[in-house]
Parts: structure tokens; C-alpha cells; sequence
């Protein structure tokens, strides 16, 4: 079943139809100013954190999920009819009432026809802003003329602090004090104690934001939520709507909301335009300033036109034209900006991450998510980059959580033993080679930065650090520990139980750091990296191959995960996609290992992280037998690491396999699937429900995962096979057979490159750059022009 399509021209997506099977979300503005919006107008605003700067409340898990939200309400006050310019909340019939929303970069428009009259609201935060627009059009396409009343609506949250607003009620129902003041609402919390905008963690202080409505008069207002919905009542049936008049509340401690309400007097085809304005600050200053400057004509469209033209230079530097539409759409748009909103908002503010337990970066989470926007972003990429290498501690290790409001390197308390991860800062080198062969920025691996608790270093120090924070904490079979978690925390390895996975990250860090090295020319370093990688190697070796796959780790006690011989969890899939990744497999092994990923692991929605499922094993041990058989780390398809099942077919040439992995799981094929993945068509998720559950290819988590990142990679650089080195470009395809042709353009350090993928058995792996012959598919970066083609024969 499908409920919308993705409109190529215009980068969005069309939801046509609103009874989507769960609400469908688009983020709008940046790390300063962030807010949600569902497809029915559904969602939360916050300043700087969702979960310490959430001055727009939001119930997780309610039902329905995403309300209350940014609604405007329509009544006649002729016929007492009423309802809401998106169908919810409402929720006129839909014979009656007509709705589209569509979703783009930074915005969303809801469009809604019900008894003759049209209504359209675009959504925004502009540039830079603190604040958010509402920009309403309604018109009447009736005969004869109507009189209408809009209502504004926003539930505001007593205290910013998330957890304070959601649970510390005997506080927070006594702080919020209402202001109406010259028709511009003022939402004040704890006014009577000063602001301290100098420690933006401490909740208990004097906050204001507004509401002001701007090109209609406002003719009423409420600021007590429970004085415009009524004893049992709900969004639906306001009582306030109902009458079709305002009371003139204001709040006064309880629950807070804001609402204004203006006239619409409309001849036959007449139409009215109005703007919401919703920002941060007192109603008397920068309320005032915010309702002056939508006063002026043009406005709105400036800035939708600026923002359009932001986000276009955000996602740019990769387009491709293929014969597959739905990778086209998400190579050019959906792909990359669901991995910018990724990277902006890590794992801290969704309809599903509350901001109350994951606010700030986690470690893990933020390094990788670079490696998706690195060609869109590279100046962003680096800032984030060293703030993260600031939040590696002086051991090598890494702080779990950066919090970039408050973070200060080189004063930050050491973390517990205890609570290390092993595999956090590995992740680094992933992302500083993508850095430096996108950029071709070598300086950056002198750059001194210091460590989270004490000291400093350069960053190729940093990496050495990595390293033996690893090679310092290994066990029995010499392979690194697993420490409190190594990427899957439901595996509990003790204390000195070893990770295989992370041995195989150990093996790639150690590879990299002898090549960046190299690239220093520090032969000393050069020569430590290559003995520690070759005992290393022979451990694996002794230890790891199972047969016909690799295990997964070993707990000091003697219990092995991931082996023929476990009645469950038998067999893992990143012990086997890295084997191939980090080139620990011989040719064999790989072919044998990624052989039986594919038989037992590989289903229509994704690869299982690993099967069979627990049901029977100690639970202190396998955490995801806390979880149904076929969800999460139980056997369910895990969608972090399905860009590996796919890197690791191409690099192994099985390019079938790994175009079908990527299909597998590549949202845009399942848009005609929707009442079966349920989530949004246009962005990544979490994970996907497998067999045994019943509801295999529901997916649960949209936006903020992994996924994004490595979905992207994959699909750029191991399917199209656009890879960056450190003095050019590699081109490596591995595209379906029945691909004929297709076509990509490239931005790389200030180059233009027009490419096309030409099917050919005569010149089969031949590459020409401005009609030159390109050995082994490279493009040394010194041989490149402004504007260059390439044929790429396949």
C-alpha cells in the first residue's frame, strides 16, 4: 500500500493520503533551534537540547503518537462547524476532508480542502533563527461568502527541562505564568528568579519564549490549557472551538498553552495570508521585533526561497541518475539529508529519543555518523571531528557522551574504568581517513588537541593512544576486551572476555594508522603498527575461525559467542562483515563467511544480526534475551550494520548480493510497502522487525540511527564506487548486470566530474579521464580540471 511519493524535481516527499500507519515526521531548523513535525501537524519545539531546552511539550508514546502539535484550527461561525487545517486533530472523515503534506529540506506543507474552503500552512524555522513560522493561507471556494475564525494552538511545556515537565509535577504545575501583552502571548517560566543564559543546564531559572501572529488582528486568546480544551476533552473538541470564541485564560501555574485567534471574513475566492510566529525570548522584545518583521511583504517567500537554496548546498557534492529510481532519490536527497539531521541531532530529539537519556553525542554514535556528510559538509565535519577527539581521555579511551553545551577539554572528569567501551574510539579511524582523502587535509593529522581530563597531543598521537588503549586491555587468546559494551551492549564479555569485532576494528586501526603514518613519514611508527598487526593476525588466525564463519567473542569463563557449537546466537554478522572489512579473512574465509550470512542470515528486509535468537541462555549474560525472538539485538535486523553486509559483497565483487542488500533495506523501495514497514519511506531506522515475529518488516526508530550514515557510504562508494584517497580518486563500481548505463556528478576538492557508467564486455574495467586512459580506475588528484569527464566501463 502506498501513501505518498517522492517528487524528484522538488526534493520531497508527497504524503497523499493522512492516515499514514504511524505519523510521519520531517525535522525543520538547526542545532540552535530545532523542531519536529508529523505529517498532521504533529510534534515539539526546542532551543539547543530536546531534552534540557524543550519548551514545547511533548508525551512520548501517546496514542495517538505525535499530539499534541502546532495546530490551527478553522471554525465557521456561521454553520459552528469547526476543524483542523491538517486532518488530525479533529480527524474530520476523509470522503469529506482532503489533506497533503508535503515534506522538504527544512520545511512542511500541510494542505487541507474541507466544506469549500482550502487552507494551506508551511512550517519553517528561518536561517539562523530562534524562532519558527507558521505562514497560513486560507480560502474560501464556496459561492457565497464565510465567516471564519482561526485559532492558533501550542501546548507549552512548564519547565524546559524534560524530565522536570513529563514527571516532577508537584514542582512544575506551580511555575508557568501566562502574559498577554499587546496581543502577543508571553509563556514565562520561573519569572520571578533571574535568567542565567551563561549556564543553559540549570533548569531552575527565568525563561520566556512568544507567540505572535502577524498580518491578521488578533480578536482572542488563551493561555490555560485546560480553560480552552474542558473537562473531558481532548485536541479534538476543544471547548473553546466548539463555542467559536475565546475565554481571555491565563495561566497561572498548572499546564500552559497559547492560542490566539483572528477573523476571516472571505468573499467568494478570496483568499487570506497570515503568519504564526512562535520564538524564543519576551512577548514586550523580541516578540515585538519578530511580529514587525513579517510585516513586511515578501517575507515569508525570502525566506523559504534562502532556505530552499541552503539545504540544496547542504545535501550537494553527489547526484546520480541510475536506471533505479528509488536509489536516485536517495542518493540525491533523502539519503543525505536523513544523515545531515543524523549528524545534527545524534541520538537527542525524535518522536521515539525523548532527550532525556541520550541528550549530547554519544561517542560511538557521532564519529560514525560523519561518515556520511563528510563530501556535503567537510568544514562541519572537521569541527565535529575535533570536538570528539577532545572527548578521548588521556588512557585512549573515550567519554561516552560528549555534551557540546558544556564540554571542556582537558578539565573533564576521567571516566570509571568500568565504564569504557571498547570499541568507541576505534570508530576514528573510519572517519579521519574519509576526512583527510576527501579533503586531502594531511595538515590536520598535526593538529594538537587536547584530551577530555588532562594533556594534549597531535591528532595522529590521538590515534596511537586508540591503539594501545586496546592493545593495554586484551585477554586470554591476546584479542582485545569487550570492556563495558563493543558496539552490541547486549553482549556481556566480563571483564576480561575478548571482542572479535573489535579485534577486527584493531586490525583496520592498525592498518590505518601504519598508512597515515607513512604519510608522515614516521618510519618508526610505521614499523610498531605493522609488528602489532602481525601478532595480532596470528591470533585471529589461532583463535577466531569457527569452520565456516568467525566467532563473535569469548567470555573468560569459557563461553564463546557466535559459534556452530552454541545452541544460540551461532552465528553474528558483523564478526563476518569486518573479517572481509578489515581484511582479516583469507580469501576463503571471506567467501565461506559472507556464504553463510547470506544463507542464514539474509532475509527480504535486511540481514538478522545474528541467529537463532536467545531464549534459553543466561539473560546476565545475553542482555537481548531481555527482548521477543526476531527484535533488536535478538535476531532482528539491526540497521546499523547492513551498509557492511554491503561494502563487504562489493569488496568481494558479489555485486548481485550487494545490490540486493542494499534494496533489502533502502527505504525509498519500500514506499509501496508501507503498511508493512509502517515508518516513514524516506529515512533509515533503527531496526526491523525479523521472523519469528509476526510483524516482520515493521520498522520501529525512523531518522536518527547509524543506518543513515552507512546506508549513504555503502551505496556511494561500494555500489556506485566513488571512493576518495589521499592524493585522488578511485572508481570502483560494482553495479548490477542489468544495469546498462547511468550517470553521476561529483564535486571533489573544487572539481566538477560529470560521470557515466557505460556497460561494456570489450573494455570491461577501463576508466578515461578527458578521453585518457586511467590506470586501475584512478584520478591522482593533480591530473583533474575545473570541469571534467569521465567514462567509467563496467
Amino acid at each position: 500500500m502506498q501513501f505518498g511519493y517522492f517528487d524528484d524535481q522538488h526534493k520531497t516527499y508527497v504524503i497523499t493520503r493522512p492516515d499514514t500507519p504511524k505519523p510521519w515526521n520531517n525535522y525543520l531548523g538547526d542545532t540552535r533551534y530545532g523542531a519536529i513535525i508529523t505529517n498532521n501537524a504533529g510534534g515539539y519545539s526546542f532551543y539547543r537540547s530536546g531534552g534540557k531546552g524543550r519548551f514545547v511539550r511533548m508525551r512520548f508514546n501517546s496514542v495517538p503518537l505525535d499530539q499534541p502539535g502546532r495546530y490551527l484550527y478553522l471554525h465557521d461561525l456561521d454553520s459552528k462547524d469547526y476543524w483542523s487545517t491538517s486532518w488530525q486533530p479533529v480527524g474530520k472523515p476523509l470522503e469529506a476532508f482532503k489533506s497533503v503534506c508535503t515534506h522538504g529540506m527544512g520545511f512542511t506543507r500541510i494542505d487541507a480542502a474541507y466544506s469549500g474552503v482550502s487552507s494551506s500552512v508551511t512550517y519553517y524555522v528561518p536561517l539562523n533563527a530562534a524562532y519558527e513560522v507558521w505562514q497560513v493561507r486560507v480560502k474560501n471556494d464556496r459561492k457565497q461568502a464565510c465567516r471564519l475564525r482561526a485559532f492558533s494552538y501550542l501546548e507549552y511545556a512548564a519547565n524546559w527541562n524534560a524530565i522536570d515537565d513529563l514527571l516532577n509535577l508537584q514542582y512544575v504545575q506551580y511555575i508557568a505564568r501566562m502574559e498577554v501583552k499587546d496581543g502577543i502571548i508571553d509563556h514565562g517560566t520561573n519569572v520571578h528568579i533571574p535568567e542565567i543564559p551563561d549556564n543553559f543546564d540549570e533548569k531552575d531559572q527565568g525563561r520566556h519564549t512568544f507567540q505572535a501572529m502577524a498580518g491578521l488582528d488578533v480578536s482572542g486568546f488563551d493561555t490555560d490549557r485546560e480553560a480552552f480544551i474542558g473537562p473531558y476533552r481532548t485536541y479534538a473538541n476543544p471547548i473553546v472551538l466548539e463555542r467559536g470564541e475565546c475565554k481571555g485564560s491565563l495561566g497561572y501555574g498548572d499546564n500552559p498553552c497559547g492560542v490566539l485567534s483572528g477573523d476571516l471574513h472571505l468573499e467568494p475566492g478570496e483568499e487570506r495570508t497570515f503568519c504564526i510566529l512562535v520564538g524564543i525570548g519576551k512577548a514586550e522584545k523580541e516578540g515585538q521585533a519578530c511580529r514587525a518583521r513579517y510585516a513586511e511583504p515578501g517575507r515569508v517567500a525570502q525566506e523559504l526561497t534562502e532556505l530552499q537554496a541552503h539545504w540544496t548546498n547542504q545535501i550537494s557534492g553527489f547526484e546520480a541518475q541510475t536506471p533505479d529510481t528509488d536509489l536516485n532519490a536517495t542518493i540525491n536527497t533523502w539519503g543525505i539529508y536523513n544523515a545531515v539531521v543524523t549528524f545534527n541531532w545524534s541520538r537527542a530529539a525524535s518522536l521515539i529519543y525523548t532527550g532525556i537519556d541520550r541528550d549530547g553525542l554519544g561517542y560511538r554514535d557521532s564519529v560514525q555518523d560523519l561518515m556520511g556528510i563528510i563530501h556535503a559538509l567537510p568544514d562541519a565535519a572537521r569541527e565535529r571531528l575535533e570536538l570528539m577527539i577532545s572527548g578521548q581521555e588521556s588512557t585512549g579511551g573515550a567519554k561516552p557522551v560528549i555534551y557540546p553545551i558544556t564540554h571542556k577539554p582537558g578539565q573533564e572528569a576521567p571516566t570509571p574504568e568500568s565504564e569504557y567501551r571498547s570499541d568507541d574510539c576505534l570508530w576514528l579511524f573510519n572517519a579521519v581517513p574519509a576526512y583527510l582523502k576527501e579533503t586531502g587535509d594531511l595538515d590536520f593529522l598535526n593538529k594538537v588537541i587536547p584530551y577530555s581530563d588532562e594533556g594534549e597531543g597531535t591528532v595522529l598521537e590521538h590515534l596511537r593512544r586508540a591503539i594501545q588503549f586496546n592493545l593495554d586491555r586484551t585477554g586470554q587468546h591476546g584479542l582485545p576486551c569487550g570492556l563495558k559494551a563493543d558496539w552490541n551492549d547486549c553482549l556481556q564479555f566480563g571483564d576480561t572476555g575478548e571482542s572479535v569485532f573489535v579485534a577486527m576494528q584493531l586490525r583496520l586501526a592498525l592498518q590505518v594508522y601504519a598508512e597515515l603514518s607513512g604519510l608522515q613519514r614516521a618510519s618508526e611508527e610505521v614499523a610498531w603498527a605493522e609488528k602489532q598487526l602481525s601478532i595480532l593476525d596470528q591470533n585471529l588466525q589461532a583463535h577466531t575461525w569457527d569452520g565456516n564463519w568467525f566467532r563473535r567473542g569469548f567470555r573468560a569463563d569459557g563461553m564463546i559467542f557466535g559459534s556452530a557449537g552454541s545452541e544460540e546466537g551461532q552465528l553474528f554478522l558483523n564478526a563476518q562483515t569486518w573479517a572481509v572489512l578489515s581484511g582479516a579473512a583469507t580469501p576463503e574465509q571471506a567467501q565461506k563467511a559472507m556464504d553463510a550470512v547470506h544463507e542464514r542470515l539474509f532475509t527480504p528486509f535486511g540481514h538478522k544480526v545474528c541467529t537463532p535468537p536467545y531464549t534459553n541462555s543466561d539473560y546476565t549474560i545475553v542482555r537481548a534475551q531481555l527482548m521477543n525472538p526476531g527484535l533488536k539485538e535478538n535476531g532482528g535486523i539491526f540497521m546499523h550494520p547492513q551498509g557492511w553486509a554491503v561494502m563487504a559483497a562489493a569488496m568481494l565483487g558479489q555485486q548481485e548480493r550487494a545490490y540486493a542488500y542494499l534494496r533489502a533495506f533502502l527505504p525509498a523501495a519500500q514506499n509501496d510497502k508501507a503498511e508493512i514497514r509502517e515508518i516513514e519511506p524516506y529515512v533509515l531506522c533503527q531496526s526491523t522487525h525479523a521472523a519469528p515475529s509476526p510483524k516482520a518488516g515493521a520498522s520501529r526508530i525512523p531518522w536518527l540511527s547509524g543506518s543513515a550514515t552507512w546506508m549513504y557510504y555503502a551505496a556511494t562508494q561500494y555500489i556506485l564506487g566513488i571512493q576518495p584517497d589521499y592524493q585522488g580518486l578511485y572508481i570502483k563500481p560494482c553495479l548490477p548486470k542489468d544495469w546498462k548505463e547511468a550517470r553521476m556528478q561529483r564535486r571533489f576538492r573544487g572539481k566538477n566530474l560529470a560521470i557515466r557508467f557505460i556497460r561494456s564486455e570489450d573494455r570491461k574495467g577501463s576508466v578515461t579521464l578527458n578521453g585518457q586512459d586511467m590506470a586501475n580506475g584512478f584520478l591522482p588528484v593533480d591530473t583533474l580540471k575545473e570541469q571534467n569527464t569521465i567514462e567509467v566501463y563496467f
